[in-house]
């Protein structure tokens, strides 16, 4: 599904990305983690396409998008979620998740087809709702639903493209320990036909979570195995985990 091959990247002298190579199969769940600075996220933009990488290639499902834009990539079948709620605070989660139907399916607002009596757009938005545990707060204002809450909308945000890659940049981040299990449920449960690739800072949920993880440090690739494979390796130990040998 995503064959990644000598992708670099500089910010002037900064090399941020520098020659990371990586494959998902379709149906993987595969983690990349490292250290503050280690170019995680940088290596998220490279895939969504916020930014161009200097040198390598992206392959998605066989395509190169290296070089598309970001909303050719979700056309592609690329989606992502960010670090940090990227909502419209105005909106219901019924009107955000219908919005974001209808710009998947090409769909806008015409004089003779009010936008609101949409019915179908409305019947795939509570679908999604649904699956991310929203089902309930579908007239809430998306100010008003908790930062767990919103977090779990910006997953059904990015299902909404019907993506058959899925990027998740810290899904729990700032999460207390309960809304970190909801979350763990809810991705557990997303389809096994949608391959995912996760950042994440908690390495419980990554241990419990990826089949594959990925460590960067300083933008190369440190190392790549199974959890358990990770947890043995003596490097990883000692330069992410902090751990003597």
């Amino acid at each position: 599904m995503l064959e990644v091959a000598g992708l670099r990247k500089s910010f002037g002298s900064l090399l941020v990305t520098d020659d990371v190579s990586l494959s998902l199969a379709a149906g993987a769940r595969e983690a990349v983690i490292g250290p503050n600075g280690a170019g995680k996220t940088t290596l998220f933009n490279l895939l969504s396409g916020e930014l161009r990488p200097d040198a390598g290639t992206i392959r998605l499902a066989g395509r190169d998008v290296t070089r598309l834009p970001p909303d050719r990539r979700v056309t592609a079948g690329l989606a992502r979620s960010f670090q940090r709620n990227n909502l419209f605070l105005g909106m219901t989660v019924a009107e955000s998740l219908a919005t974001a139907v209808a710009l998947r399916r090409g769909e806008s607002r015409v004089f003779w087809r009010p936008f609101a009596g949409a019915r179908a757009l409305h019947e795939r938005a509570a679908r999604l709702a649904e699956s991310v545990g929203l089902a309930e707060r579908l007239q809430t204002d998306v100010r008003h639903l908790s930062y767990g809450s919103q977090r779990q909308l910006e997953i059904a945000l990015a299902l909404a493209a019907e993506p058959r890659l899925l990027l998740l940049d810290e899904p729990t981040a700032g999460m207390s320990p309960e809304e970190t299990k909801t979350m763990q449920r809810l991705i557990a449960g997303l389809p096994r036909d949608l391959t995912l690739l996760l950042i994440e800072h908690d390495m419980d949920v990554v241990f419990e979570m990826a089949e594959r993880i990925t460590v960067l440090d300083y933008g190369r690739v440190l190392v790549q195995g199974t959890p358990d494979e990770i947890r043995r390796s003596a490097v990883v130990k000692q330069i992410y985990l902090g751990e003597a040998g």
